[in-house]
This record gives C-alpha cells, sequence and structure tokens, in this order.
C-alpha cells in the first residue's frame, strides 16, 4: 500500500512538471513546430548554443531573458550592453560560416537572404532554422515559439502582451480624439529616394499608428518617382540613420521638395532598431509614430484615456544624511509613462542648478525623464509648461523645489559613491549620447531640449557657494572624461570628433549638511578626485545601460558611429582587375575584422586618426608602411600594385588609408595584385 501510494505521488510530481514546462523536467525535451520555410522542425535536446544571424530575433531572445543561451550574433545588435560581450559572426548580410562553425552551435537563426551562403558551408549537422519576422503577426508569433523553445513561455506572453496593449492603446487614442489619418511615408535610400512595399511591416506601422502609407507597389523596398510623391504629397516623413543622405540630396529639388511634409519641416528621424525591425519595440514605435504624426492632438485633456497622476513608487536607498526620502515615481501624464527621481530633503537648502541658478529653501530636489514621444509637446508648449505639470502630478511646490529634466530613462538611472575618510561624494546620473552628442568648439548650436547627460551631486559636508560653483567644473570634466574614455562621437561632421558633451547636459549640486564646511571642490582637492571619480562611474554606467555602449564595443559600431559602413564604401567599378565581386571583396574585409588581429589594426588606425586630424601627428610615413605590411600579411604574398579603393573625402585620410590596406590584402589574397 504504501509502496503504490509513492508512485502516485511520483507520477502526480511528473504530470505537474508536464504542465509547467511542456515537457517532462529532467527526462526529455521534445519540441516540434513549422519554420518561416514551412520546413517541419523536431528538437530532442534543448539548443543551448545558439547563434543568431537575424537582429530582431537577437533583440527576442534577449527581452526573454535566454542572452546564456545566445553564443554568437552579429555586429547590428548593439543593446542591450551585454551584447558586447557576445561573439561577432560578421553582419546580417556577410556572415561568417567559419566564424559560426567554431562556435559549435546546435542552432543558427538565418534570414532566406543569407541561406546560398551558408548551405553550402556549414556542417550539416548544424540545425538552421527561419524565424519569420516580416510583418507584426510573424514577430508575435516568433516571440511565443521563441518562448517555447527556450523555455521562457511567461516571458513570452508577458511580451506579447505588452505589444499589444501598447497597440490597443494607440486604437483608443485615435478613436477618443476622432483622429483624421495623414500621409505618411517611410524614407529610404540613397542615390534614390525610395520606400517599403504596400505589404510590408512599415507600412502596416504607419496605419496602425493613424496614418495613411503610400501603395507604390510591394516588396521590401520599391523606388519612388518624382510623379509618386508629389501626388502622394506626404504630410509626415521619417526615416533613420543614413536615409538622411536623400533627404539632403532630394528636399532641396523642384518638385521634391513641393510637398507638405517638407514645406512644413515634419521630418523626423528615429531609431534604427525601431523602425527597421518587427521585432519587441513595435508597439513602442507604434506609440511614438502616433504621438509624431498626431502631436498637435496631445495636449487637449478632453482626448485623455486616464487623468494624470502617479501610479508606481520604487523607494530608493541611499544614506546621504540629510536626504529624507528617495524614490523613482512613474506618473501618467497626457496618457504617456514618464518617470522621476524625486529625493526630498530633511531641511530647507541652497542648490546651484545648471537650469535655474542658485537657490533657496530647497526641499525637494530631483530629474525627470520625458518620454519621446512627448518631445515634440514639450518643444511646442515649453519646459515651463511641463514643470508645471510635473509638480502638479508629484504633488511639489514650485518655489521649494529643483529638478533637472532629461530623454532619457529613468530605468537606467545610476547612483555612484566614492568615499575618503570622513569625506563621501554620491552622485545620480542619466545619461544618452546617441542623438545629440557634441563637441564644444567644434559643433554649432541652433536648439533646446531637455538633458541628455543630469548629475546631481551630493556631499555629506556642506559646500560653501565657491564650493558648489568649483564642483560644476569638476563634473562637468569628469563626465567629459567618461565620454572621452568610451570614445563618444559627436553625432555631426559624420562622427570626425569624439563628443565633450550633448549640448543639452544639467548638473545640479546640493548645499549639503555635515560636520565641516568644504571651501574648494577642485581636481587637486579629495572632494574634487572624489567627485570627478563619482560621476566618472556613474556616466559610464548610465551610458552602458541607455545606449549599450562598453569600452569593449566592436570595431564594426566605432567605424558605423563615425558613419563609416563598408557596404557604402565601394563604387560598382573596383579600381582593380580583382576578378571578385563587390560584395565578396566586402565580405573578405567584414571576416578579417572578425580577427583580434585585424581589429588592434583598425582600432590604431581610429587613434592615429584622432591625432592626426588634431596636429599632434605630423608625419603619416611608418603609419604607411604599417598599412603595407598588413596588406601583404593579408594577401600571403607580394603586393605588385596599390591600388585607392577608399575614394571618398568623407573618410578622414588615416582611416582611409587603413581601409585601403585591408581592401588591397583581401583584393590580392591568391596572387599578385
Amino acid at each position: 500500500m504504501k509502496s503504490r501510494s509513492m508512485k502516485i505521488i511520483a507520477l502526480l510530481i511528473v504530470l505537474t512538471g508536464i504542465l509547467i514546462f511542456g515537457h517532462s523536467p529532467g527526462f526529455c525535451y521534445d519540441m516540434q513546430f513549422t519554420d518561416g520555410t514551412g520546413k517541419e522542425i523536431r528538437l530532442t535536446k534543448k539548443p543551448e548554443r545558439i547563434v543568431s544571424l537575424v537582429p530582431s530575433v537577437t533583440e527576442m531572445l534577449f527581452a526573454l531573458g535566454a542572452q546564456d543561451w545566445v553564443k554568437g550574433i552579429t555586429y547590428h545588435t548593439t543593446r542591450p550592453w551585454y551584447a558586447a560581450q557576445k561573439t561577432l559572426v560578421g553582419g546580417f548580410s556577410f556572415p561568417s560560416p567559419a566564424a559560426i562553425e567554431a562556435l559549435e552551435p546546435d542552432l543558427v537563426f538565418y534570414d532566406p537572404f543569407q541561406l546560398q551562403a551558408l548551405s553550402s558551408v556549414l556542417s550539416r549537422d548544424i540545425l538552421l532554422v527561419h524565424a519569420k519576422t516580416q510583418t507584426l503577426q510573424d514577430s508575435l508569433d516568433t516571440l511565443l515559439l521563441l518562448g517555447n523553445l527556450v523555455e521562457k513561455q511567461d516571458n513570452a506572453r508577458q511580451l506579447v502582451s505588452e505589444i499589444k496593449a501598447d497597440l490597443d492603446w494607440v486604437a483608443a487614442k485615435i478613436n477618443k480624439a476622432s483622429l483624421s489619418s495623414k500621409r505618411v511615408i517611410r524614407l529610404m535610400g540613397r542615390e534614390q529616394i525610395m520606400t517599403p512595399g504596400s505589404d510590408s511591416f512599415q507600412n502596416h506601422i504607419i496605419s496602425l499608428a493613424g496614418g495613411i502609407a503610400p501603395d507604390f507597389g510591394t516588396g521590401a523596398v520599391v523606388p519612388v518617382s518624382k510623379d509618386q510623391w508629389i501626388g502622394f504629397n506626404p504630410q509626415v516623413i521619417y526615416g533613420c540613420g543614413s536615409d538622411r543622405k536623400a533627404a539632403d540630396r532630394f528636399f532641396s529639388l523642384p518638385g521634391w521638395k513641393e510637398v507638405d511634409a517638407v514645406k512644413n519641416n515634419r521630418i523626423y528621424y528615429f531609431p534604427c532598431d525601431l523602425t527597421c525591425r518587427a521585432s519587441i519595440h513595435s508597439g513602442r514605435f507604434v506609440k511614438r509614430l502616433f504621438a509624431t504624426i498626431h502631436s498637435s492632438s496631445l495636449a487637449d485633456e478632453n482626448t485623455l484615456l486616464q487623468k494624470n497622476q502617479v501610479t508606481q513608487i520604487n523607494p530608493l536607498g541611499t544614506d546621504v544624511s540629510y536626504v529624507q526620502a528617495a524614490a523613482v515615481k512613474q506618473s501618467r501624464i497626457h496618457d504617456f509613462i514618464n518617470k522621476s527621481l524625486v529625493i526630498r530633503l530633511d531641511r530647507p537648502m541652497s542648490v546651484l542648478s545648471t537650469l535655474e541658478g542658485f537657490k533657496d529653501g530647497v526641499m525637494a530636489i530631483g530629474n525627470h525623464y520625458i518620454p519621446p514621444e512627448t518631445w515634440i509637446l514639450v518643444h511646442d508648449q515649453g519646459l515651463d509648461t511641463l514643470k508645471n505639470q510635473v509638480f502638479d502630478v508629484l504633488g511639489l511646490a514650485p518655489d521649494t523645489t529643483a529638478f533637472l529634466f532629461t530623454g532619457a530613462n529613468m530605468d537606467h538611472l545610476r547612483v555612484a559613491q566614492e568615499r575618503f575618510k570622513e569625506i563621501a561624494v554620491t552622485v545620480f546620473a542619466t545619461a544618452g549620447v546617441d542623438g545629440n552628442a557634441m563637441r564644444t568648439s567644434r559643433d554649432s548650436g541652433g536648439f533646446y531640449e531637455p538633458g541628455t547627460i543630469n548629475l546631481i551631486v551630493m556631499t555629506n559636508h556642506r559646500l560653501t557657494p565657491r564650493a558648489m560653483t568649483r564642483a560644476m567644473i569638476t563634473a562637468t570634466e569628469g563626465k567629459t572624461a567618461a565620454l572621452l574614455d568610451l570614445d563618444i562621437r559627436s553625432s555631426y561632421e559624420q562622427g570626425r570628433y569624439r563628443a565633450t558633451g550633448t549640448g543639452t547636459d544639467n548638473i545640479l549640486v546640493v548645499e549639503g549638511q555635515g560636520p565641516a564646511v568644504l571651501d574648494n571642490a577642485g581636481g587637486h582637492t579629495k572632494l574634487g578626485e572624489l567627485i570627478g571619480k563619482a560621476v566618472h562611474r556613474a556616466v559610464t554606467e548610465a551610458v552602458k545601460n541607455q545606449n549599450g555602449i562598453t569600452p569593449d564595443r566592436n570595431i564594426f559600431q566605432r567605424l558605423e558611429k563615425r558613419e563609416i559602413f563598408l557596404h557604402e564604401l565601394l563604387s560598382e567599378d573596383l579600381p582593380c582587375q580583382c576578378h571578385i565581386s563587390e560584395n565578396m571583396l566586402i565580405q573578405k574585409v567584414e571576416t578579417l575584422l572578425l580577427d583580434p588581429l585585424y581589429q588592434g589594426f583598425m582600432a590604431t588606425a581610429l587613434a592615429v586618426s584622432d591625432d592626426y586630424d588634431k596636429g599632434l601627428v605630423k608625419n603619416l610615413d611608418t603609419f604607411d608602411i604599417m598599412c603595407r605590411e598588413t596588406a601583404i600579411l593579408i594577401a600571403g604574398v607580394p603586393l605588385q600594385t596599390w591600388q585607392p579603393f577608399i575614394t571618398s573625402q568623407e573618410v578622414p585620410r588615416v582611416i582611409a588609408m587603413a581601409l585601403d590596406a585591408l581592401f588591397n590584402g583581401a583584393a590580392g589574397q591568391g596572387g599578385p595584385l
């Protein structure tokens, strides 16, 4: 009888495991599904070594919490920050079969575009799976499939639910406001204007966001004639990245400039990982595009779905003695989620802020995140209107409150503290450098938007006005040092210069309280040293979490920040009789840059280029010898000629020399060039 009871209990445990996990835990893994090509696939072993060649799929795997399963990715995936720790296997267009095989994957996610190159080289025991993301519904289905595959079903269902909730929200806003659709086109192209086909997910997104997309044919990308452009007469135009080149080329020309969007300056650019992928951010992008298309309706209180209010409070621990309470408060303003760092002081204090100067009697300080959906609204209404709305929702008195405002998400807030004996400095930092990083003394200004790198500096001693003012300089130097150490590039002048800030940075220094009064915060003082170190660490961590930028990011991303893309460098008529196609040559060079030896060579060129541009390096003869020896090393044979592959004047001279070395070496492999 006892034996029978034990068997029943054991059976119940197994059945419970099957219900929860979808298969018998510890016994077997058995999953069957149909991939995007219609191929029936059965897995009897958990795929613990995955290579993803499709950025949208990589995003999904990371969002599901399956990053430990992913061993290899393409260089197009830059976020989250731990993407930099994954092994690169090339780019989307030219993944390296050798690099993939070296990882010994048991599953590779691919796009049919890549199949011909992969299937003929990869070992037959590596499973190739096409996970479709051509439409929004494809992406939702794939997300659920991946959740089952990596045993993260609950996470997958939650992500799908969040995407659908965003889409429902937009539909409800359009209905509540009785909005009329506007003509919207997704700008693409370089030498000519192009746009996604009518059957693309981009045009579906436009429709969901309250826009009317053009119908110029089907397919991933279709050309747009001037007559089609004028006939459609877009009211809103949006693109990403280097799509600006098409705008710069065409929007000053007759016909192209005579459309509503160009005349009214309604041209917008978004991050490419939002515009170009049907993935985990699709719902969020539909909301952002809706807010861009219909920005004029956002301030109308009659269209609100819910009232403005605080919706969530997350306490934040701090050991600063005069802080009564600290928290990140989530609020709903204009139906969009805002987030605020709120630090309440236990007594009135003076603060020094780059937004308000010196302010006395302050009882609360903070940093408020403005969601990108409302940036246009804030620009139109002004910062004072936003401040009043935020303070009203948070229950703060404007006269006794000092806030900073930022476009960097408060989820990526970082706190750093440095101590020496009895002195302690605490820094709260938010930082984003993707859109408007700039080089002071090189770049020009012309607009204002909320701060991108915001710093709050607090000490456990009381600072004199002199020390507070000097702390501003020290904190600024610490911030700039962090940007230089990360090789953050200016967003202007093709990223030629290293950034010193974002042009919208703000700092708030608190007077503080403590056992002593400090009168100096310069770099030679211990207080200044602690401020500099705390700021440097906080900014570095905030940039890592906001933008996914780390000191070890790959060479392709560093080139991209300088607006150098290998596939755009060569003309169709190669300057050599290489007996090799342009695409094959680019693939060879991309594969070379997966090798640490040539990564180091290219990184050296980037460093020399910066010093050459500043006039610190005068003579490049030694570097030229290095380039030619590198090319011979790549080719494996002496080179009879040296061809100028990089002819664009926009590529800095030193970088062009290094790239010429790679292309000459790759073209010369197997025989004299």
